[in-house]
């Protein structure tokens, strides 16, 4: 295992498609909120490639590793938006400014996609470049949808009351996985649609799902009520890699785990006592990369790690 960054909060460190680079948000140094960087997956320096303006989440390479995609809010306000009212306990902003944009690699010639107020955010791209697939609550509620990789021919694929998000295509492009908070009870409904009045989520309950690459076939891997989040494919696509605190019911101590895209065999993975989230695997399975509240210089650090991924014949 190898630290990659050394202070600040950095998290959802996804590898390029040829696995050299990393792609990450982080807040450090001068930004007072999250921005886009890359770094080398062998370590070194963090390179600036977003506006370093407004706030932004969710970054993502394009296939030939030419382009990246990101959603920013710089587009409406270049300072940085309010955190969040936690006097209503632990919530996820929803900031209505975001949008997805594409760049080249280096941040240059940023082409804005989306242009619907309401939160465009969690935007990941298909290996085969073709599709981009996000979350979006321009219909109302928090929906997942797919568009080409220029921003047309947008398609919605849920529709479920609750909040449907995070999504990642299966390597082979086939299939979506994603995670989920559906609201059961009349209190359950009345809370989660004032939150999101107030572009707010509670996320303490969230399961994992999978789906076809059109919407189709979805079902529930998870059912443990508590916050599962992050899944992200195997290579192989058999099997989901996510976060959870299933062993530590509302806590902030999230551990990584594996299940079967049937939901069986549920596997501990990391058993540090400091938060571990946001997995991703290299191309060929070798290499796990995820941001972790371990070894902090301070509290509130995330920092990056990687690590070698010994396959399971079993698995």
């Amino acid at each position: 295992m190898t630290q990659l960054t050394f202070g600040g909060e950095n998290a959802e460190a996804y590898f390029s498609a040829d696995d050299r680079y990393l792609i990450l948000q982080s807040t450090h140094g001068e930004y007072g909120c999250d921005q886009i960087f890359t770094l080398p997956a062998s370590g070194g320096e963090l390179q600036l490639v977003s506006t370093g303006k407004g706030r932004t989440t969710c970054s993502y390479f394009f296939p030939a590793g030419d382009r990246i995609l990101y959603s920013s809010t710089h587009a409406y306000d270049e300072s940085c938006p309010p955190p969040p009212d936690y006097s209503m306990g632990y919530v996820w902003a929803l900031y209505p400014e975001y949008e997805i944009f594409v760049a080249d690699r280096d941040g240059g010639n940023l082409v804005q996609l989306t242009d619907t107020w309401g939160y465009d955010a969690e935007a990941t791209i298909s290996r085969d470049g073709q599709k981009i697939v996000f979350t979006s609550l321009r219909n109302g509620d928090l929906d997942i949808y797919t568009m080409n990789a220029d921003g047309t021919d947008v398609r919605q694929l849920t529709d479920e009351l609750g909040y449907d998000g995070g999504p990642f295509f299966s390597y082979d492009g086939t299939k979506i996985v994603y995670r989920a908070y559906h609201p059961e009870t009349l209190e359950e409904r009345q809370d989660y649609l004032r939150l999101l009045g107030q572009n707010l989520i509670r996320p303490s309950k969230l399961d994992i799902f999978v789906m076809d690459a059109d919407g189709s076939n979805k079902r529930q891997l998870t059912d443990n009520g508590t916050a599962n989040f992050a899944p992200y494919f195997f290579p192989s696509g058999d099997r989901v890699i996510f976060a959870s605190n299933v062993h530590d019911r509302g806590s902030r101590d999230f551990d990584l785990y594996a299940i079967n895209i049937d939901g069986t065999e549920l596997e501990r993975i990391t058993y540090h006592d400091e938060f571990d989230g946001f997995p991703m695997f290299n191309s060929d399975g070798s290499k796990l990369v995820w941001g972790s509240n371990r070894f902090n210089a301070k509290p509130g650090d995330t920092n990056i790690f990687i690590a070698d991924w010994v396959h399971d014949p079993g698995h």
